[in-house]
């Protein structure tokens, strides 16, 4: 096995190095002096017209500061992107500016036109961003485990796990469910993805039997993991070099919502006119044009993060045990058992074997069974002679399942058999808690 040693712990401060050949150039001075315009004329639409229960809230919102998280600050980003073109969609401009019968007011609907798809061009660039940071993830994480059944298996409950969350968030859409609602939700289940994650750094519940097949991981990795949410954890190096001008943006287009959803509320009464349109459109392409370079810019930074590392990378792959096929010798009118202890239902038994081919090694028998805490047995998997097989099923019941190779009817010949079998924990959706992970 290559040597990991060389490998330095991922604190804040190797990560503090490491960003040192990042610095971000600083955001245009156009993003404070625009913000700041916009709540001048928000303040100002206001005094024509008192605001409602909803609008007051938004402004409320708006006058605080943005929570210091990146990952968060980026979905609050998307959703306030979405906020606003489920706003300006054509359907919902005001008469006035569907059929234009004044200069003024065609102005304005050239305006919002250019505003929109400003808008559109920068929510599809962070989607592309998320997704494919998410992908580098898993894809980092699944380099780890084992390149045989299991992994595959893993991967699929993965993948069924994200297309229960989907399904959830289906649901709460056709509920009726607004979009500050939708990503309420969809935050929820990305704190529930890290959470998991830090429960793989810890070692604790169903990941205890998890870690097993991380086998080839560094163990600078999993400390890394495991104090990933800690306040002044290594992740507090980006947070504090990166976050300033994420939260900047963040406040910017949060104060276009509110200059949007004043001005659209009581058109005629809070209607956008001459500078207020130009400064609009200003701010929006700056703030668009800043966020994209942002994403640009930290989409490098995360690529080559020294915690992305591979297993190739680490040296790691000789190393895997647990990865080796068993070989065992079946004499003739005997039998081979494996016992598996399934702790949880929906966990999968698999297996992988093959007879090492000799002159008489035909086929062998194999068959699955479940022992009952009484021990009564049940047939899972009805008896049937292989040269080979790869399978599995999922479990119904928790408990002790048999895997049994039979060479009983053989007289004379023994087989000698070459397998792996494992029992994979279900992907388990951490219940909800106030913890929050910061990735």
């Amino acid at each position: 096995m290559a040597s990991t040693e060389g490998l330095m712990p991922i604190t804040r401060q190797f990560l503090a190095s490491y960003y040192d050949k990042y610095p971000f150039q600083p955001l245009s001075d156009d993003v404070s002096r625009l913000t700041s315009e916009i709540r001048s004329i928000a303040s100002d639409l206001l005094k024509d017209s008192p605001p409602s229960k909803d609008e007051r809230l938004l402004v409320e919102e708006a006058e605080r500061d943005p929570i210091h998280k990146i990952d968060e600050n980026m979905w609050k980003n998307r959703e306030l992107m979405e906020e606003i073109l489920f706003l300006l969609d054509h359907s919902r401009w005001p008469s006035a500016l569907r059929q234009p019968s004044t200069p003024e007011d065609s102005e304005l609907a050239t305006a919002i036109a250019k505003v929109r798809d400003f808008f559109r061009k920068t929510l599809k660039t962070l989607e592309i961003f998320q997704a494919k940071n998410s992908e580098r993830v898993f894809n980092t994480v699944m380099t780890y485990m084992p390149q045989d059944f299991r992994g595959t298996l893993i991967r699929q409950q993965k993948e069924r796990s994200e297309k229960n969350k989907q399904a959830e968030v289906d649901a709460l859409v056709n509920s009726g469910a607004t979009i500050r609602d939708r990503y309420a939700l969809l935050w929820r289940q990305q704190m529930d993805r890290r959470k998991m994650l830090a429960q793989l750094g810890s070692a604790t519940g169903v990941y205890k039997t998890l870690v097993k097949y991380l086998v080839g991981v560094p163990q600078v990795l999993l400390d890394f993991i495991r104090t990933i949410n800690d306040d002044d954890g290594p992740m507090e190096e980006q947070r504090q070099r990166y976050g300033p001008p994420l939260y900047s943006l963040t406040a910017m287009v949060l104060s276009i919502r509110v200059l949007l959803s004043l001005s659209w509320a009581m058109f005629e009464d809070r209607k956008l006119k001459g500078h207020q349109v130009v400064v609009l459109e200003q701010a929006v392409d700056v703030y668009t044009r800043e966020f994209e370079r942002f994403i640009i810019f930290i989409g490098e930074v995360f690529a080559n993060a020294p915690f992305f590392i591979s297993a190739e990378v680490a040296g790691a792959l000789a190393g895997r045990t647990n990865d080796e096929f068993k070989e065992i010798s079946v004499p003739a009118g005997k039998t081979h058992e494996v016992s598996l202890v399934v702790d949880s239902v929906n966990s999968y038994i698999a297996w992988d074997f093959s007879l090492i081919q000799g002159k008489m090694n035909v086929d062998i028998g194999f068959s699955v069974e479940y022992m009952d805490p009484s021990g009564k047995r049940s047939l899972i998997l009805p008896y049937r002679r292989y040269e080979s097989d790869q399978g599995n099923f999922s479990t119904v019941t928790a408990g002790n399942y048999k895997l049994i190779w039979d060479n009983s009817y053989s007289a004379f010949f023994k087989k000698v058999l070459r397998y792996k079998v494992d029992c994979i924990p279900p992907v388990v959706e951490p219940l909800q808690s106030t913890d929050q992970v910061e990735g």
